[in-house]
Formats: C-alpha cells, sequence, structure tokens
C-alpha cells in the first residue's frame, strides 16, 4: 500500500497541488469486485479544499486514473455500520448513499478517523459520525499559529509600518541625467504642465515595474524569525518579493539611472545577506536534527551496556522490535523551509549545493547507524542467539559519544564548503567497527537443514520479509523528502555536474568548481538517485550480509529469500524501474539468485558424492529424500510467485542429477540387488511427482513410473527360479529342443526328456517343498526390501502372479509335449494361492 500511495500522489494528486492524506482499497458492496480506492486530499493552496476522491485503473492495468470526487462539506453521514465489532463495510452519504467494502478493517478505520479529523479542523458544519468506535475519534491538537496573509507592506510579524520618506538634495550626476532629460524634451520649459505629465508618466512606468520593496519585506530578510512558522512564512513571502523585484524587466535607458542602479545594489546585497542566513541556519538545523536523533539512537543500544544489567533478557526484549526509526517528524519540520530552499536555488546555487551536499553527510551517518543497527537485531532474531550483545558491551558512554559526533558537526556547520575529513574519518572508523560486529555473526559454526524444522524457515521467512517490509517505506519516504525539500521534481532537467571519482561508488553531488572531467546529469530524477545511493550506501552491503547468514544457516533458506525479493523488486519496478530502491534492490536479487543456483548445485554434487555401505541394505538413497524434502518445501514457497521459471529450471536439473546417480548407486551395490535399488528409489520419485503435480515434471514422472515397472518385473522374474530351479532347467531344456527344430510331441522320445525324467523332476517338488521354497524367497525378498518404502507385499503379489503365469506355462508344455501321458504337477493353482497368503500372514 505504501507504494501504490506514493504512485498515486506523484501521478494523479501532485500535478493537481493536491495533498494524499489517506487511502482505503474499496469495492462496491453487493456487486463484482471491481477494486478501486477512495482517497482523502487537501489542495496545498489557500483556501484549503478537501475531497474524497475516487481512483482506479485504466481498464488496460497500466496507470490509475481520476474517476470522481466529492467535496468534504457535501458529506452528511458516515456510517460504520458496527462499532463494536470489526466490520470493513462502510457508507458515504453525500447527494446519495455510497456503500463500500473496504480490503480490511485497519484501512477503513485509518480511512474513517482522517475523515473525522479533516471535518474537525476545515468545516464548520459537522459530518454525522454513525457506529463509529470512540476510540477513532480523536481531538485534533490546536493550532497556535496562525497563517500570515502574504503581502507587499507585510512585516516580519505580519503588522503594516508606514513608510517614511526623507527628502535628499540632488548629487551631481541626478543635476547631469536631469539636464539631459530636459534637454530631450522640447517642452521642458515652455510647457512645464506637458512635461510634468510626462514625467508622472514615466514615474508610473518605474513603480509599475516594483522596483520598492516593503519594509516589513527588508525586515523579515535582515532578521526574521527562521525557526517559527509565521517568521517562515513571512521570510518566504519577502523572498519571493525581493526576487521578483530582482527580476522586473526595465525599460531601455532605465537601468542607466543612479536610482535604479542603487536600488538594484541594495537588492543584490538583501539577497546575500538572507542567502547566508537562510544556509547557516538550514545548516543547524540539520546538526541539531541529527544531533538528536543521534541521541535518541544511542539511548535505545545504551541500556545493553549498563555494568551489572542482565543482558540476554534485554536483548531479548530488544530484539522484538525489528523496526527503523521513523523520521517523519525530522522531515515535517524541514518541509516547512522547501519554498526558501527553492528560492535558494535559483539565487545562490553554490549554497544551495553545499546544503544538499552538508545533508548527504549528516543524513547518511544517521542512516547508516540505525539500519545496522536495524540488521544486528535481524541476525540476532534469525540465529536466536545471544552472543552477539556483548558487542554492545564496547559501545561508549553515550554523553562523550554524542557531544564528539556534535562538535565535529558543528565544527563544519559554518562554512558549507569546509573541509569535512573529519567527518569522513569518523565515519569511516564507525563502518569498520560496523563490518567487524557484521562478520562476527558470520563465523559461527554451520548449521546442517536437518537440524531446523518448518517452524524455523518460518521464522526466517517472517524476519526477511520484515527487513524488506521496513525498508521500503523508509527509502520512498526520504525519496520523496528530498525531491520536495531541495525541489528536484519540478523540472525535467536541471543544470548538473558529476566528477568521475563520484561515481555511483561515491558519492556526491559536485561543486560546479570542483575539477575533474564533468559528466552531465541527464535529470533532477537522476541527482534524486545519486543522492539516495550516498544516502543509504550502506543498505546493499548490509542486505548481501544477510542474505549470506541467511544461506548460511540454511541453503534452503534461499528459496524464501528469492521470492520475497523478487515480489519487492516487482513492486519497486512498477513505482519506478530507474528509482534508487528499484536498482538497489534489483542488484541484491542478483545476488539471492546466484546464491538459488548455488543450492542447487551443491544438492547436484552431493547426489555425486554419495557412498553407499557394503555392509547394510541401500534402501531409499539420501538426495531422493531430499528432493522430495526440496520439492514440497518449494512448492509451498513459490506458490503464485514471480519466479516460477526459476524453479522450473532447478526442478529440471535436479530430477536429472536424481535419475543419474540412482543408476549408478544401483550399480556400485554389492549387498541389495540393482534392480531392488531402482524399483524403490523411482517407486518413491514416482509417488512424490505424483503427489506435488508439479507440471515440468511430468515427462519424468512418466519415465519415473515406467523404470520402476521394468525393475519390478525384473527382480520378481529373477528372484522366482530360485525355487524350483530344476523344473525351471528341465522345461528350459525342453523348450531348446524344440527351437532347433524337434516337433513338441516327439520330444518325450529325446533320453533327456522323456516321461520318466519329467516324472523324476515333478516328485522333487511336492506342495510341501513348494511352500518351503516360497518361504525362503518371501525371507530373501524381505531382506531386499527397505521398510521405508513398504513395496514388500506388493514384490510378494507380482511374485504370486509370475509363479502361477509360470505354472501355466509349465502345465501347456506338458499337454503339447508329453499328451496322453497322465503327468500332472504335485500341486494346483489353489495350493499356489493358500501358500502365498499362509507366509504372508506368518511373517
Amino acid at each position: 500500500m505504501t507504494a501504490i500511495k506514493h504512485a498515486l500522489q506523484r501521478d494523479i494528486f501532485t500535478p493537481n497541488d493536491e495533498r494524499l492524506l489517506s487511502i482505503v482499497n474499496v469495492c462496491k458492496a453487493g456487486k463484482k469486485k471491481k477494486n478501486c480506492f477512495l482517497c482523502a486530499t487537501v489542495t496545498t493552496e489557500r483556501p484549503v479544499q478537501v475531497k474524497v476522491v475516487k481512483v482506479k485503473k485504466s481498464d488496460k492495468g497500466d496507470f490509475y486514473k481520476r474517476q470522481a470526487a466529492w467535496a468534504l462539506r457535501d458529506l452528511a453521514v458516515v456510517d460504520a455500520k458496527d462499532a463494536a465489532k470489526e466490520n470493513p463495510e462502510f457508507d458515504l452519504h453525500f447527494e446519495k448513499i455510497y456503500k463500500w467494502v473496504a480490503s480490511s478493517t485497519a484501512e477503513k478505520n485509518a480511512f474513517i478517523s482522517c475523515i473525522w479529523k479533516l471535518n474537525q479542523r476545515y468545516l464548520r458544519k459537522k459530518i454525522d459520525f454513525v457506529n463509529v468506535s470512540s476510540q477513532l475519534l480523536e481531538e485534533l491538537p490546536k493550532v497556535t499559529e496562525e497563517s500570515v496573509p502574504s503581502g507587499e507592506n507585510q512585516s516580519v510579524t505580519g503588522g503594516d509600518e508606514e513608510a517614511v520618506d526623507e527628502y535628499q538634495e540632488l548629487n551631481a550626476r541626478e543635476e547631469q541625467d536631469i539636464e539631459i532629460m530636459m534637454g530631450g524634451c522640447e517642452c521642458a520649459i515652455s510647457n512645464a504642465e506637458a512635461f510634468a505629465e510626462k514625467l508622472s508618466r514615466e514615474l508610473q512606468v518605474l513603480d509599475g515595474n516594483h522596483l520598492d520593496l516593503a519594509k516589513g519585506h527588508i525586515k523579515a530578510l535582515q532578521e526574521g524569525d527562521l525557526a517559527s512558522s509565521r517568521g517562515i512564512e513571512a521570510c518566504t513571502n519577502a523572498a519571493d518579493a525581493l526576487l521578483q523585484c530582482m527580476n522586473v524587466a526595465l525599460r531601455p535607458g532605465h537601468d542607466l539611472l543612479l536610482a535604479v542602479k542603487q536600488q538594484q545594489q541594495r537588492f543584490s546585497d538583501l539577497r546575500e545577506h538572507f542567502a547566508r542566513r537562510l544556509a547557516s541556519h538550514l545548516n543547524n538545523v540539520f546538526v541539531q536534527q541529527f544531533t538528536q536523533a543521534l541521541l535518541q539512537l544511542y539511548n535505545r543500544s545504551y541500556f545493553l551496556s549498563v555494568p551489572g544489567h542482565d543482558q540476554s533478557s534485554t536483548l531479548a526484549q530488544h530484539s522484538i522490535e525489528l523496526t527503523l526509526p521513523n523520521h517523519h517528524p525530522f522531515h515535517r519540520d524541514l518541509l516547512r523551509y522547501a519554498k526558501l530552499m527553492e528560492w535558494l536555488k535559483s539565487t545562490d546555487y553554490g549554497k544551495y549545493e553545499g546544503l544538499t551536499k552538508n545533508y548527504m553527510d549528516y543524513i547518511s551517518r544517521l542512516y547508516e547507524r540505525e539500519i545496522k543497527d536495524f540488521f544486528e537485531v535481524a541476525k540476532i532474531k534469525m540465529t536466536g542467539t545471544t552472543k552477539e550483545s556483548k558487542k554492545f558491551a564496547t559501545l561508549p558512554r553515550k554523553e562523550s559519544a554524542v557531544k564528539q559526533e556534535t562538535e565535529s558537526l558543528h565544527g563544519s556547520s559554518g562554512k558549507l564548503t569546509g573541509s569535512t575529513s573529519s567527518l569522513n574519518k569518523l565515519s569511516v572508523q564507525s563502518s569498520g567497527n560496523r563490518r567487524s560486529q557484521s562478520s562476527s555473526l558470520l563465523d559461527m559454526g554451520n548449521m546442517s537443514a536437518s537440524d531446523l524444522d518448518v517452524a524455523d524457515r518460518t521464522k526466517f521467512d517472517k524476519i526477511f520479509e520484515q527487513v524488506l517490509s521496513e525498508l521500503e517505506p523508509l527509502c520512498l519516504a526520504e525519496q520523496d523528502f528530498i525531491g520536495k525539500l531541495f525541489k528536484l521534481q519540478q523540472h525535467p532537467s536541471v543544470p548538473g555536474m558529476m566528477t568521475e571519482a563520484e561515481d555511483l561508488d561515491g558519492g556526491t553531488l559536485s561543486r560546479q568548481h570542483n575539477s575533474g572531467t564533468p559528466l552531465p546529469v541527464s535529470s533532477e530524477k537522476d541527482m534524486i538517485r545519486q543522492m539516495m545511493i550516498k544516502i543509504f550506501r550502506c543498505i546493499e552491503p548490509e542486505l548481501n550480509n544477510l542474505i549470506a547468514l541467511g544461506d548460511k544457516i540454511d541453503s534452503f533458506n534461499s528459496l524464501y529469500m528469492l521470492v520475497k525479493m523478487s515480489h519487492h523488486v516487482w513492486t519497486a519496478q512498477n513505482v519506478d524501474p530507474a528509482s534508487f530502491l528499484s536498482t538497489t534492490l534489483g542488484n541484491v536479487l542478483v545476488t539471492v539468485k546466484r546464491n538459488f543456483d548455488k543450492c542447487i548445485s551443491n544438492q547436484i554434487r552431493q547426489m555425486e558424492e554419495v557412498k553407499i555401505s557394503k555392509k547394510s541394505k541401500v534402501g531409499i538413497l539420501p538426495f531422493v529424500a531430499e528432493f522430495e524434502e526440496f520439492a514440497g518445501l518449494a512448492e509451498s514457497i513459490f506458490k503464485n510467485a514471480e519466479r516460477r521459471g526459476d524453479l522450473d529450471k532447478a526442478y529440471t536439473k535436479l530430477i536429472r542429477g536424481v535419475f543419474v546417480n540412482v543408476e549408478k548407486v544401483a550399480n556400485e551395490s554389492q549387498k541389495t540387488p540393482r534392480d531392488v535399488v531402482m524399483m524403490e528409489n523411482f517407486h518413491h520419485i514416482f509417488a512424490t511427482l505424483s503427489r506435488l503435480k508439479i507440471s515440468c515434471l511430468e515427462a519424468e514422472k512418466k519415465e519415473a513410473k515406467q523404470k520402476y515397472t521394468d525393475h519390478l518385473q525384473s527382480y520378481v522374474i529373477y528372484s522366482l527360479g530360485q525355487p524350483l530351479e530344476k523344473l525351471n532347467h528341465f522345461f528350459e531344456g525342453v523348450e531348446a529342443r524344440v527351437a532347433q527344430g524337434i516337433r513338441e510331441e516327439e520330444v518325450s522320445y529325446q533320453l533327456a526328456f522323456n516321461k520318466q525324467e519329467l516324472r523324476k523332476v515333478i516328485r522333487e517338488y511336492p506342495g510341501k517343498e513348494v511352500k518351503k521354497g516360497l518361504d525362503n524367497l518371501y525371507k530373501k525378498v524381505d531382506k531386499h526390501l527397505c521398510e521405508e518404502e513398504n513395496l514388500l507385499q506388493v514384490v510378494w503379489h507380482s511374485m504370486q502372479d509370475e509363479f502361477i503365469r509360470q505354472y501355466k506355462h509349465f502345465e501347456g508344455l506338458i499337454a503339447r509335449c508329453y499328451p496322453g501321458s497322465g503327468v500332472t504337477m504335485e500341486f494346483t493353482i489353489q495350493d499356489i494361492l493358500d501358500y502365498c497368503s499362509s507366509i504372508a500372514q506368518s511373517h
């Protein structure tokens, strides 16, 4: 919702001089869901107009458009439906009743609360709020400072002062100018009235050119209060009036008048004085805000270093709040100076650029401390250890630390173009300490995935999502703020230079007087991006460190990170593909994708390195079970994910590796028959793919089933010949004679295959012996097969069917080769069924 709100403000409301205060995602009650947004807005110019605006996506879905708008003064009733229970429905009564259903109760409540506050502040007519919880209806803080209307005769305090004109004698130059003027006018002496009328007209021309600045404005520029809202507005009006006076278009020759030159010089002096005063004040505001935020940051971490304090319990409490500090109050206070910053940008670009550099220096160091501490908490929550709390014991005493920092800031605040070596030195030292602290987490022993359960991975996923969800609004808010404060979004392009040394690695917006090869800045969006790169230079390395830690804890975490990071990149690119946030997250996504690929490669390498025991049966191979775990986890993580294609490619690589290495192990197996290794493992693979229904592996599922079936049949046939070995050899000899051309009815005349030899072999396999042979076969099969796959009864049933098929085959040979002999087997098919059933039940 943060990204959508940012996009709506930029694309719809900013062009209309409106500010978006609250937003709720709704659809019409009782109809097919067509989502839209209701927005509460106010105009940025006075008198303030308050509206409720309906916005929806275009039919093509590629941009938002304004569909309807209602003035808040026309709203009669807000009906929340139920004040006691959570309910997403609410009605707005304008000239007709509009019934809405919000996407969540929280969004609905926030929107209604905003409407109530706007009603209290801007409207005399009070809206009737029905079925609304009293907790939502909070009183607004009273406005203590009235805005001051702009005016040409406005003073610092808003009062009027009378101009006092004093008589001054003409100097020599002015007397000469008058003589020239009178000489150029024929009626100057002969017709004084006409000459006076001419002078009056020219004087009116001069008055029309606004070359006179009210004393109230002059006083505001010289000593106006730049700390209060009223004083800032007075100074802003005075600065605008001064700029208007300085930009007056003079008629030819007027610029030669001494009075005009003196007035222009006076304006120039006023501009220089006010620019210095404004720049110095703003720089002091930066330092003050930075110092205050820094002190709060030390207060947050200081309790962990208090001697005798229970560090582990404090750390546990501290680590619960995985949040970044909110800079909204800081932004709000500074945005009061936005118009003055725009004035400084147009009148004294050097001081304006110096302020941008100083702001980046201060705020980048603050963000670096906040973000590094934030990531430390995230790492502690991921590892679930309190070892890292020892790092806080090395923190300096907060009073001396803050004093040292602020002294270095105040030392550089007086000169906007002065040396920043002390700032850079301190920043480098701080970065070095933080890097050593971050790396200490990565020195912990590696933990295998088998030591973690689903709850651990879910915990990691929530922490990683929280980190990204905190960073996104932080970056968007800061980007929006610097664009507004430094007026970098008002025009399509602005002159600017960058040096080669201050590239993406570096850093700062260059000064126009810097030496080096200048690189053109194509637009103000590029300037914003460069400022964001310096301000948030620590985000990308910290994210990469966090990703490395997550990968070290459990390589399967790369699946969670790929999905989450891809979603946030997609969201950021929808807002602004060239923004700092989009670019940074895109860079980090490359690292996450690389780790994901490494996870897949490691699994394939582990398959190739599997060694089996020569003394125990093989069973389900470890990498087959790991593929099942991976696929089950991946399917739950990548459900409806943007990067499904990456997973499908990984599946293809993994399943090929599984197939190849199952066959490799089967060929090397000594204790377990090859057919059993193939049969059991491909049965497991087929069952896994059937359960998960992975569409890109349909061909592999069919292949696994075929391999399982083929090797089951092969194992059954190979094993079944052992309990009736002599009988099998006898009939193999019979079939060989027939194959050599002897007629079937003449086989009995062969000495080795006559009726007596047949009876002799049959007598060796009475029912009792057959059952004994089958029992031994069952035991041997039981030793070959593993319990986890539970295929014993399947194999035994297949052996029963194969035995009956062979029995029928033997009976057929007897009938054809020994017709009328009366020779039969000493057991029947029913006996076989009874034997097999009895053996299976006894075991």
